[in-house]
């Protein structure tokens, strides 16, 4: 663990004497491969929340989360059609500013501070679970620890800026990953006939479909299909954490071959990670009460099941996954603070004073997130709570994207109108789910938040848009 933490710092600072500009230092310049942004896309979407509770989801239930991959995969083909052509028109730092190109300074600035408040609400929960990790392995010293793992991932973020998140996220998705395959090779190694075997005692968690038409069912077919499409369509599409390595591509050529190949990337790793939850139940066939939760399972076997220094790569693996997030959210915080709030209102500062500025908001970010985590600490599934937070917003912020790049009629004043309503929907169904049973007589899983809220935002904002432009040519 020591030398995974001391080697990967090290190699994140080999960049610290590129950055000389904000194009540099929020975009690399634009001279990253495409395979290496598309590596990053993966790393950046995963977190340790991913590495540790898609075991514990499989364990718990089936295959059907693959169902939402299937969405993830969908929604990649409709981002390059009608977001990346949008997001190259011009030199753009960051998702915002196709916002203002449509609809004025001020609904820009309303869709950035959502980002802001969201993306830091979700990676405080994203960071947390780090501490069940590191409490399950040593025992003891969780808050150091994250306090420890948030300093050194700030270090290379602050010095090297998006080049060294990315070449960083690519060496961590290789150690995750790798240590992943491990562990997925010893259960099978443990369990009584080995894939056959695991295949025998777990049959019935192979089940990968579910064609039921339920809304409170989380993975459901139509869940995954149009539920995971609206996701990533906003997650991918909408969030600066992901657009951020789209536009560091060289041209658009490069940035939606980035993001196809990324899905390829995407469909294996989850399964990779589903089929370790499959292999952990047929090495324990245990409750999950015996446990705690289910996100405990898999950082459990790795420090009870392997061996030492297996067991460290492994440790070094999950914190590989989260600092990988870490880094990337710290940078896409950083730079929509700057670009979208600080140069908005003082646009002659000098390159000098805003990479000075740059880099001391990424720590003001690191101690954010830092503070987050620890009020996170209490949760339900730490998975669907993160994917959760950031559903709620993501509806919203669809919405009013669709509305600039597929309508010429929807104007700001009801752009805004409908992105109030779409996140007053998700708050509803998010915060007072047992209200929405009793009003509409549903429960709705958090997969159709994002495809409601998203719904619910262009409606209303196409129709009071036409509703304001009726009005404006009566005054005339």
């Amino acid at each position: 663990m020591a030398a995974y933490l001391c080697g990967i710092t090290w190699f994140g600072l080999r960049f610290r004497g590129q950055p000389r500009s904000l194009r540099t230092y929020f975009l690399a310049d634009k001279s990253i491969s495409w395979w290496a942004i598309a590596l990053s896309i993966v790393a950046a979407e995963t977190s340790t929340l991913t590495v540790i509770s898609i075991p514990g989801l499989a364990y718990e239930s089936n295959l059907a989360f693959l169902q939402l991959v299937f969405g993830y995969l969908l929604a990649r083909v409709i981002i390059c059609a009608i977001f990346i052509p949008q997001y190259f028109r011009g030199e753009m730092f960051t998702a915002y500013e196709l916002i203002e190109r449509r609809f004025g300074p001020q609904l820009r600035s309303i869709t950035a501070g959502l980002f802001l408040l969201t993306r830091a609400a979700a990676e405080g929960v994203r960071v947390v679970a780090i501490s069940i990790v590191i409490g399950i392995a040593l025992g003891q010293g969780e808050i150091i620890s994250i306090a420890i793992i948030t300093a050194m991932t700030l270090l290379y973020t602050f010095e090297g800026g998006l080049a060294a998140v990315i070449w960083t996220d690519v060496v961590q998705l290789c150690i995750y990953l790798a240590g992943t395959l491990v562990a997925l090779g010893m259960l099978l190694h443990q369990v009584p006939g080995g894939w056959a075997g695991t295949h025998a005692i777990a049959a019935e968690k192979f089940r990968v479909f579910d064609f039921s038409l339920s809304l409170s069912t989380p993975y459901t077919f139509w869940a995954g299909i149009i539920g995971g499409t609206f996701l990533t369509m906003a997650s991918h599409g909408t969030d600066q954490l992901m657009v951020q390595r789209l536009l560091a591509a060289k041209n658009e050529r490069d940035s939606k071959k980035a993001l196809l190949a990324s899905g390829i990337a995407i469909l294996f790793q989850f399964t990779l990670f589903l089929l370790v939850g499959i292999a952990l139940f047929a090495h324990y066939r245990l409750p999950v009460a015996n446990f705690g939760k289910a996100d405990r399972i898999f950082p459990s076997f790795i420090v009870t099941g392997l061996p030492r220094g297996l067991a460290g790569l492994l440790v070094a693996a999950v914190l590989a996954a989260a600092m990988s997030n870490l880094s990337a959210a710290l940078n896409s915080l950083s730079t929509s603070s700057m670009v979208d709030f600080y140069l908005r209102f003082r646009p002659l500062t000098s390159e000098r004073l805003r990479m000075r500025l740059s880099r001391g908001l990424t720590i003001v970010w690191a101690v954010i997130l830092f503070a987050l985590a620890l009020l996170s600490r209490r949760g339900g599934r730490v998975l669907e709570l993160g994917l959760s937070i950031a559903s709620v917003a993501y509806g919203a912020m669809l919405g009013v994207f669709l509305l600039g790049i597929l309508t010429k009629r929807a104007n700001a004043r009801g752009a805004l109108v409908g992105m109030i309503c779409g996140l007053a929907l998700n708050l509803f169904l998010w915060l007072a789910p047992g209200t929405t049973k009793e009003v509409t007589g549903l429960t709705v899983a958090w997969t159709w938040y994002v495809t409601l809220g998203t719904i619910v935002t262009f409606a209303i904002g196409y129709l009071a848009s036409l509703g304001v432009e009726e009005r404006l040519e009566t005054n005339a």
